[in-house]
């Protein structure tokens, strides 16, 4: 899975609602009457409310082994059109012990029938749901007895208006539903042992209205009429644990193909893009670029793909992309495009379906047996989709963009509160924690620093390797790690890796010359100015080159200090390639040295030495001159991600620590140094007009427009960008191309005020165009005007507006900043509300919504969001992110205090 909130970038003007799985994603008929009665399953036993026996505790995490299903079989009645659905589900187990009771999942689910089918007698039971999180509870009369047992259930349960379990939304005049089960959602559907330990085959039947088009996760084989359903039945899967299953229900268009054979796949693979409706015209890119990304997976694992189907599915709220074996869903953005989409959007097509295509094998094939060893799946495929989408298009240059998650996670991961990638997840509450930038974005980049360690053979061997001793199976980090001790042929390599998947932390690699010109080397654990880090070592592959050089040195520094083993003169380029996870320190004759070759550094070695100098000032140490040297160079790099990094860097300072003579020196200095760079490229907001051009130019050009029309204000552009999107309001499509959405509806909203915000939100609601009505609702949201965020949190109510909508309106006006304060105000007395479960966002949006606050820079701030929201998270999803946020917040207010004024002379002096 992968989250979708930075993907097309915020530069683009795409704002997406992140719901559960915000680093991956999450998170709603009724049969006249039950369904198990209506398609043949034995007759069953109500059940009844019951007391849980007080002799067993209940199971706050991991289940026992005292059960072990072994195939489901789901029938459910699905009808998009009415707010429940109704199911009848048989699952055959084995008991390891006799046992009156049984510990399995469910959630919210209104439970009409329960039974144990056992020896030939039928045993009705009682359910009682046992825990918020979906913990549920089956109790006998007497004991079942050890060996083979079928539990077979009826029940309804409500479709969700969310991303989560069983979920519908309203398209145009038709409603549709989806399913999307990571992490624990597959309990709000079906009755399950729902944990990625469990793998085994499922029978999906779904009975829907006549004409719907039903998906799931095998082919279906069988759809006839029955009692005026339509019922679709589908071939038995593969071994899959539940968060992976598949069910999707509604009018979808479809267009079909196939995957042609390759070496490592005798025959065709049926594939499949799926869409509503007002798609329907734009699925050939998805279809094409499908192929294509599927068959250098197949060469890179040298396997076939490993189930008998592909469907690429997209939902309007999906805020990212989920793996179901055989039926990946997707937002609709990353997949509804043609061949003139903006270059961000490509590339975000390219990484996340790389992404979850390269989980078929890496997380579906071979899964986790528990939460804690997520990272495997998405830290892996994480990599694969920057790897394996470059691959597939070299020209729109995806791969260096993964690097960049890496740096962004140490800005994580440098807090005090965090965790390892790898860590114990005990309880429920804490399994959505696992799905955050350290398992991506740090995961990710710890793969590719010991991909380039071992080089790229030798890991690829490994993956080979623990793919075939586990396939259709599960596996751990031991088995992992073992795989690639063996292909590497260098048992270092295990402790150096578990250096960093086990420990937290950023390491700081810190050189020192000595008189002889050498260097040495000492690690210590990154701090920001105020905070002091524990004392942490790690198995660096340190991997240098010589600065006017190409030719890198690689050694694993395993002590804290230790001679650099570079034989060469002159100053070194102290992450080569940037694959390294770690930052440096270095004498200032070399931070010089690096800021003057910054326009020849390969895009992620630029990315490093700015992630780096950047610390090194957030830490006390560099000064802003140095910061505003490295932009203006950086900005000369020929690569996308290498000229935006700077100029990134100074927008995080400019929005933080500047006073008003500072802001405005840094306006300067943006007119100075783009605005003759875009006169040289040229600039027309009309849809199209780039569509040819080199994607890295494209993008170069969407960058400086961005600066320029957002934090500079160029008057000039401004009004072009304005007049195109006023023009596009008006019902000319072609007056402005989707790049320029977010920037041209900012423009207008902030010239026409709260009846243009209302306007521009009247129009995205009346539309179901996948790029305008999110990036309509963002720009109103995010206006940074008091009047509208007012409105927008106090009446802005409309049918029309889906619940991930309206959280993310409220979001938006939150971290926008010139509505921050009075957002804050408002979340005070709201905040109940949105933590529950039934009115607001639920447990799982509050594990993400403590970052919406996380723009202040305060210590006093940080000090009003632990007193309101420490005591509702407590215990709770969310409380992690919840001091990540109060030390960011800290952290900020203490570099303000002590280095604000340093930094606004620096920039006021600007001219």
């Amino acid at each position: 899975m992968v989250s979708i909130a930075t993907r097309l970038g915020k530069a683009a003007g795409y704002v997406f609602c992140v719901s559960k799985g915000s680093t991956r994603m999450r998170r709603l008929l009724v049969a006249s009457s039950i369904i198990g009665l209506a398609c043949g399953a034995p007759a069953l036993a109500q059940a009844a409310p019951a007391p849980v026996a007080e002799t067993v505790q209940v199971p706050r995490g991991q289940l026992s082994d005292a059960v072990r299903p072994t195939a489901y079989r789901l029938d459910l009645t699905v009808d998009p059109d009415k707010e429940r659905f109704s199911g009848a589900v048989e699952i055959d187990a084995t008991l390891k012990a006799p046992s009156m009771t049984i510990d399995l999942h469910g959630r919210d689910l209104a439970m009409k029938k329960v039974v144990a089918i056992v020896g030939g007698r039928t045993l009705p039971g009682t359910w009682a749901q046992v825990d918020p999180t979906g913990v549920a509870r089956l109790t006998f009369a007497e004991p079942l007895p050890a060996g083979p047992v079928t539990f077979a259930f009826a029940y309804d349960a409500p479709f969700n208006t969310g991303p989560a379990g069983l979920f519908r939304v309203k398209v145009g005049e038709e409603w549709y539903s989806w399913s999307q089960f990571q992490s624990i959602d597959a309990r709000a559907a079906f009755p399950s042992f729902d944990e990625p330990g469990f793998k085994q085959p499922f029978t999906v039947t779904l009975r829907t209205r006549p004409g719907q088009v039903a998906v799931s996760n095998a082919p279906e084989v069988s759809k006839v009429l029955e009692g005026g359903l339509e019922v679709h039945r589908f071939a038995p899967t593969l071994p899959l644990p539940t968060y992976l299953v598949a069910m999707m229900v509604g009018p979808f268009a479809t267009v079909e193909g196939t995957v042609p054979p390759t070496p490592q796949r005798a025959t065709p693979l049926p594939l499949r893009i799926v869409t509503t409706q007002q798609n329907k015209d734009k699925m050939a890119f998805a279809l094409e670029g499908s192929k294509g990304i599927v068959k250098h997976l197949e060469a890179y694992f040298n396997q076939g793909f490993p189930y008998p189907k592909l469907d690429q599915i997209t939902s309007p709220i999906m805020p990212g992309a989920m793996e179901n074996a055989g039926a990946d869903l997707y937002a609709d953005p990353i997949l509804i495009m043609d061949d003139a989409a903006p270059t961000v959007q490509k590339r975000t097509f390219g990484m996340v379906v790389a992404h979850e295509l390269a989980h078929q094998w890496f997380g579906d094939l071979v899964t986790p047996a528990w939460w804690d060893d997520i990272w495997l799946n998405e830290s892996f495929a994480n990599w694969m989709g920057f790897r394996i989408g470059g691959e597939w298009r070299p020209d729109l240059n995806i791969g260096a963009g993964g690097l960049g998650e890496g740096f962004a996670a140490m800005n994580t991961d440098a807090l005090l509160a965090g965790r390892a990638i790898h860590q114990p997840i005990p309880t429920n509450e804490k399994i959505d924690e696992a799905f955050d930038t350290i398992t991506y974005g740090k995961g990710g980049h710890v793969v590719a620093m010991i991909a380039g360690y071992m080089g790229d053979d030798k890991f690829r061997d490994g993956v080979r390797r623990y793919m075939a001793a586990h396939r259709y199976g599960n596996a751990t980090s031991k088995d992992f790690f073992a795989a690639m001790a063996e292909a590497a042929g260098d048992p270092r390599i295990v402790p150096a890796m578990q250096s960093f998947t086990d420990q937290q932390g950023v390491p700081l690699v810190t050189f020192a010359r000595n008189k002889g010109g050498r260097y040495t080397v000492t690690q210590s654990r990154y701090a920001r100015l105020g905070t002091t880090a524990p004392e942490t070592i790690w198995g660096v592959p340190l991997c240098v080159r010589p600065l006017t050089a190409t030719t890198q040195t690689c050694q694993l520094l395993t002590e804290k200090s230790a001679p650099l083993a570079f034989t060469g003169k002159g100053t070194v380029m102290p992450n080569a390639g940037g694959t390294g996870y770690y930052r440096f320190e270095v004498p200032a004759q070399d931070w010089a040295a690096l800021i003057a070759r910054a326009d020849t550094l390969s895009a992620g070695e630029a990315q490093a030495l700015d992630d780096s100098l950047f610390a090194s000032f957030r830490a006390g140490r560099a000064s802003p001159d140095l910061l505003i040297a490295a932009a203006q160079q950086l900005a000369r790099n020929k690569d996308s991600y290498a000229s935006a990094a700077g100029f990134d860097t100074l927008q995080a300072v400019y929005g933080s620590l500047m006073d008003e003579p500072a802001k405005a020196g840094y306006r300067r200095l943006l007119e100075q140094t783009f605005k003759p760079r875009l006169a040289a490229m040229g600039f027309d907001p009309a849809a199209g007009a780039y569509a040819a051009e080199d994607p890295e130019v494209s993008e170069k050009r969407a960058q400086i427009v961005r600066r320029l029309a957002g934090t500079a204000r160029d008057a000039q552009l401004r009004k072009q960008i304005g007049d195109a999107a006023r023009a596009y309001l008006g019902g000319n499509k072609a007056a402005l191309d989707p790049l320029w959405l977010g920037t041209g509806l900012g423009i207008v909203i902030e010239d026409g005020g709260l009846a243009m915000a209302k306007e521009v939100a009247d129009k995205a609601l009346a539309s179901q165009d996948p790029v305008f009505r999110p990036v309509a609702l963002g720009a109103v949201g995010g206006s940074g005007k008091p009047e509208i965020g007012t409105w927008v949190l106090k009446e802005f109510s409309d049918k029309r507006l889906r619940t991930s909508e309206r959280l993310g309106l409220i979001g938006n006006v939150v971290a926008s900043e010139g509505t921050r304060d009075l957002g804050f105000d408002w979340l005070k007395t709201n905040l109940d509300a949105l933590l529950d479960s039934k009115t607001g966002g639920g447990i799982f949006f509050a594990s993400r919504m403590p970052g919406v606050v996380g723009g202040f820079c305060s210590v006093a701030r940080a000090d009003e969001i632990a007193a309101l929201m420490r005591p509702k998270l407590a215990g709770k999803t969310g409380a992690l992110e919840l001091e990540r946020t109060i030390e960011r917040v800290r952290s900020c207010g203490r570099l303000k205090e002590a280095r604000a004024a340093e930094v606004s002379r620096a920039f006021a002096a600007l001219k």
